[in-house]
């Protein structure tokens, strides 16, 4: 039988790995201008980190988490989405401490899993980069994690993009249009999807999330958060809109939002995208807000934090469609062409130097014909070969072609070894 990969994976070949590698650098590069550090947490947790944090009714939990017995009998998780993980890597190594500088601002960009259908910009492994910034309640807190998730999307060349909020207020909000929420739907119980009649039983919330055909026609008339929220979540959601209108960034007040996880509470955003190329309705490739209480779900102290992630499949199909540039093979900077004796490990000496002054280069390791090895060049889209055969070793004198325009130059060996030098004679 011949070994195939398992359905919902991909394989993230040469040919595209370049255009990840660049967005996940120009995302690490953003973060770290913010004094945003690197965190990397384990892809597998115990179970309990992520049915505590994500939600026992939660879909996550429920339909798509894996999950299993180890060897040592030990109930195990994938890792579904990225805060969990990092949450309980913030009480485990005591972050909240008085030694740790406050707010703790950290990213990630994680393989994550969930088991669901397979579709455009979806799979069963994916990835997810994410910040998450914990110890501080401040409204500039909230405001600083949309604007980093804007001006994220502005720089890796997203357009269009549409930002939607909404808030979740504190505690006591949530039980209020719990319990709302029960009184609208009971009635018609017995018309909502099956998901959705459990979901009213553990987590009616979770009923407006629904996709189900049975359940859509209800959602229209169900009550509406924002009716239940007290002063101080009316109060820090509307200094936060007008914040935004400040910074320029564009909103939606969206009643219906309410994320698919449930530790969320106060600011909820996603960040949407519209095109009928890739989906048939506008798609959530950026969400987060802020969860105040999940730290102590952990049994760490009460700890406000507020964060995002950003689906990563997602987001290079869009990027493939709007910047195309970021796909383009940018190539190597030489290609050194060896033939004759003695060649070849003069050939090996050069790419040395160059690399390690910071060029790209390469050289034939099978030392074929002159003309093969130009067709490889060609191949692997260098910006200039150098020749190297028998006259050019004893001369000590190379020729350099630019490819682009044919335009050729000779150096000599010591050349080579200053690259200010090389940089100079090329540009001339």
């Amino acid at each position: 039988m011949r070994v195939q990969k398992p359905k919902g994976t991909v394989d993230i070949l040469p040919g595209d790995s370049g255009s990840w590698e660049k967005v996940e650098q120009i995302a690490r590069d953003f973060f770290k201008r913010a004094n945003y550090r690197e965190i990397r947490t384990p892809s597998f947790e115990n179970y309990e980190v992520f049915s505590r944090s994500s939600g026992e009714t939660s879909d996550v939990v429920e339909k798509e988490m894996y999950d299993f017995n180890d060897k040592g009998g030990r109930h195990i998780a994938l890792r579904p989405e990225g805060t969990a993980g990092v949450v309980r890597a913030y009480v485990e190594n005591k972050l909240y401490g008085p030694d740790v500088v406050k707010p703790f601002n950290v990213y990630y960009i994680d393989n994550t899993f969930r088991y669901e259908r397979p579709q455009a910009g979806r799979q069963r492994e994916f990835h997810q980069i994410g910040v998450e910034s914990f110890g501080s309640n401040s409204v500039f807190a909230d405001v600083e994690t949309i604007m980093m998730g804007h001006d994220l999307l502005a720089e890796l060349g997203v357009k269009n993009y549409e930002l939607h909020i909404n808030s979740l207020g504190n505690a006591q909000v949530r039980q209020d249009y719990h319990d709302a929420l029960v009184n609208y739907f009971t009635p018609v119980k017995d018309e909502l999807s099956e998901d959705s009649q459990r979901r009213l039983e553990k987590n009616p919330l979770r009923i407006l999330d629904s996709k189900a055909e049975e359940d859509k026609k209800f959602l229209p008339d169900a009550p509406k958060i924002v009716d239940y929220l007290d002063e101080e979540s009316r109060n820090n959601f509307n200094t936060i809109t007008e914040m935004l209108d400040q910074l320029g960034i564009n909103y939606v007040l969206d009643d219906d939002l309410v994320r698919g996880l449930d530790y969320y509470t106060g600011i909820i955003f996603e960040f949407m995208v519209e095109d009928k190329n890739l989906w048939e309705s506008a798609t959530t490739i950026l969400g987060g807000g802020r969860y105040n209480h999940l730290v102590e779900e952990f049994d760490g102290p009460q700890t406000p934090a507020v964060g995002f992630g950003i689906g990563e499949e997602r987001l290079m199909l869009v990027l493939k469609q709007q910047n195309p540039s970021l796909f383009q093979d940018s190539g190597i900077d030489f290609f050194i062409t060896n033939i004759g004796e003695g060649t070849g490990m003069k050939a090996v000496e050069i790419a040395r130097s160059l690399r390690k002054q910071g060029f790209k280069a390469q050289y034939d390791v099978d030392q074929k014909k002159l003309k093969a090895q130009f067709r490889k060049a060609d191949r692997v889209h260098a910006k200039y070969v150098i020749t190297l055969g028998a006259k050019e070793l004893e001369n000590g004198v190379l020729n350099i072609k630019r490819l682009a325009d044919g335009k050729t130059i000779d150096l000599s060996l010591e050349d080579l070894n200053d690259m200010q030098t090389i940089m100079k004679k090329l540009e001339d």
